[in-house]
């Protein structure tokens, strides 16, 4: 591996400012890139860029984001870190992809490979739906996140966004005992959203169990004489795999009727501002398996696992194509959309070998599996 060119193709990538709904450049610069290190590319009509090497199947599917948050970083390297926004999270798994996959640009890889990345991850997912709708069929796929090198992430939360509008008739402020005010009946039903619970979760478990967050408020008068007639909360809830977002929604509006019922003069209404439903890749999956061997040799340490309480690409294309996805990537996903964000170019090096190897152990294990 030219691990000179593997830094520079990172550094470029990072220096680079693409946040969501801008990332035209970058994936111009990539399309080109790519087609420099052997892969067929081609840009679809969202943006999203498109590498395949080899032909056939096994197809494995390798898969990152091109956007990031806003907020431009400095880029330089100090104490043999990376710095800058989207070298963590996620432009740092996503160029060690690009480097892994060109490997095998000579032919030697018994299936084809798909490198992509997509566009828009941080806000609406226009890009993974795309591909989806495109009707690619991958047979495996592993999606670039920072999970660390020697972890392998096979789960993500659901994810419910709603919206919440309380209306209440307005009045004076010097009278506020005579009338309700809406700003404190919604922080009063934010109350129930965040007791909200139900059966099937496990409760001691922060991944099996439904968490809430009051992440927007609006409301209130320009003038202070009035008592607030109208207020929104927008909640964020995250949902755990053995509940859908549709039954945590329900609950949701049960919930409001039953607030209704004993407060007739406020009106509540509830929309969904986002939704994805969770997903849980099976741990013995050759995919699982053929990381777990790639991180064992070139660590010398056996591959942890975990579940996140985050959400991604993963649970798009995991429910959609029903087919075994993990994420994986160089990182810290602590230093996600922080101000400081920065990669150890060590463990990114490391990580381009761990994908490498995974590439030359799957179709191994894919046939052993087939034979059996």
């Amino acid at each position: 591996m030219n691990k000179d060119y593997a830094i520079d193709l990172l550094t470029r990538m990072i220096k680079i400012y693409s946040p969501s709904g801008n990332e035209e450049e970058i994936s111009l610069f990539l399309a080109d890139e790519m087609n420099k290190l052997g892969f067929q590319v081609h840009r679809d009509e969202v943006g999203n860029v498109i590498g395949e090497i080899g032909e056939g199947s096994p197809v494995i599917l390798l898969c990152g984001h091109m956007d990031t948050v806003e907020g431009e970083i400095p880029v330089r390297v100090e104490d043999g870190q990376l710095y800058g926004r989207g070298s963590v999270d996620a432009k740092g798994p996503l160029a060690a992809m690009i480097v892994a996959a060109s490997k095998f640009a000579d032919g030697s890889f018994p299936g084809k490979i798909l490198v992509v990345g997509v566009v828009d991850e941080e806000k609406g997912g226009t890009g993974i739906q795309h591909f989806v709708e495109e009707g690619i069929q991958p047979d495996y796929a592993i999606f670039g996140e920072p999970s660390g090198l020697e972890k392998v992430v096979f789960g993500y939360k659901g994810i419910l966004t709603v919206k919440v509008t309380v209306e209440t008739p307005s009045g004076h402020s010097a009278a506020p005992w005579l009338f309700d005010n809406a700003i404190e009946k919604a922080m009063e039903f934010w109350k129930q959203i965040n007791r909200l619970h139900m059966r099937e979760e496990k409760l001691k478990s922060r991944f099996y169990s439904i968490t809430s967050c009051l992440t927007g408020i609006k409301g209130g008068n320009s003038s202070a004489s009035f008592i607030p007639s109208n207020c929104e909360i927008l909640v964020q809830l995250r949902i755990p795999p053995q509940l859908s977002p549709e039954q945590v929604f329900e609950e949701v509006k049960r919930k409001i009727d039953r607030y209704k019922a004993t407060n007739p003069k406020v009106t509540v209404a509830v929309e969904t501002v986002d939704v994805a439903k969770a997903f849980e890749a099976d741990r013995r999956s050759v995919i699982v398996r053929a990381l777990a061997w790639g991180i064992r040799k070139t660590t010398l340490n056996y591959a942890s696992f975990s579940r996140k309480t985050g959400t991604g690409d993963m649970n798009v294309l995991g429910n959609a194509l029903k087919i075994p996805v993990v994420t994986y990537g160089p990182g810290d996903s602590r230093l996600d959309h922080t101000p400081n964000e920065h990669i150890d170019i060590q463990e990114y090096l490391d990580s381009i070998e761990v994908l490498r190897k995974t590439l030359t152990k799957l179709p191994e294990l894919v046939k052993r599996r087939t034979k059996n």
